[in-house]
């Protein structure tokens, strides 16, 4: 990043999170980002440039506007193409009986187009990082146990919060990673439901062999009271029930879900 400050001549960098930068290159003060940043330093959009960043919008792209102190310089659209499992993963985790919510500080109609086309169950656009993070607890404060998708940088406070965070290991920035409690390291959408699917098994795996190891355990007490057990019979039952929890937990090894 030094080199490319040098090879730009940039004097100044500052980083607004979430919102946007400010550079003075050759001189000159250059704003970069959306119209809400640029009317909190008194920068003007037109309406015909506000037309034209609606009509990007209306296609699901993201506008970033480039000015300096006196005029609009030029836009950049930015457009996430949807990956082509994202539907059915979107599809197979609402069938496990949970709600998909999007978090975004993309604009409101690129947000809800991505949503929409998805099946993305509720949606929340224009948000900052600490926004996000507020939504989350506002869910848990409903009693609702959330898990957070995320990668980028923005997205590691809210991660932070959630009880379960799960990172885009590949293209995941380093702290979205660090901050997850899961990585993905393959990026396979698929792999979401099916950490879903794999500790609901866990969990009704662990109760189950606790309930198991209780009732033999209990049984062995009682037969020991009555005389049928002696220590040597005693012991192998202690050890058949010990192999019977091992072999159920086994049961969970490469388990495949369909």
């Amino acid at each position: 990043i030094e080199q490319d400050l040098e090879i730009l001549d940039t004097t100044s960098f500052t980083m607004f999170v979430g919102k946007g930068i400010i550079a003075v290159i050759k001189g000159r003060e250059l704003y970069c980002g959306n119209e809400r940043f640029l009317e909190e330093h008194n920068i003007i959009v037109c309406e015909s440039i506000q037309k034209a960043i609606n009509v990007y919008r209306s296609e699901g792209k993201v506008s970033v506007i480039i000015a300096d102190k006196e005029h609009i310089i030029g836009i950049i659209t930015l457009s996430d193409t949807m990956r082509n499992d994202a539907i059915n993963m979107i599809s197979a985790i609402s069938s496990l009986d949970m709600t998909t919510v999007l978090l975004t500080g993309d604009s409101k109609a690129a947000a809800t187009y991505i949503g929409k086309k998805s099946g993305v169950s509720e949606i929340h656009a224009e948000l900052l990082p600490g926004e996000k993070v507020s939504i989350i607890e506002a869910l848990q404060g409903k009693h609702h146990k959330v898990c957070m998708v995320g990668d980028g940088i923005n997205d590691a406070p809210a991660m932070k919060t959630a009880d379960v965070s799960i990172a885009m290991g590949t293209i995941g920035s380093d702290i979205a990673i660090e901050t997850a409690d899961i990585a993905l390291m393959s990026d396979d959408l698929s792999k979401i439901p099916y950490i879903k699917r794999l500790s609901d098994a866990t969990i009704k795996t662990i109760k189950f062999s606790i309930a198991l190891s209780m009732a033999i355990n209990c049984i062995a007490i009682i037969l020991s009271l009555l005389e049928v057990l002696t220590p040597t019979t005693g012991a192998l039952v202690h050890n058949v029930g010990s192999c019977l929890v091992v072999l159920i937990a086994a049961r969970l090894y490469d388990r495949k879900f369909i």
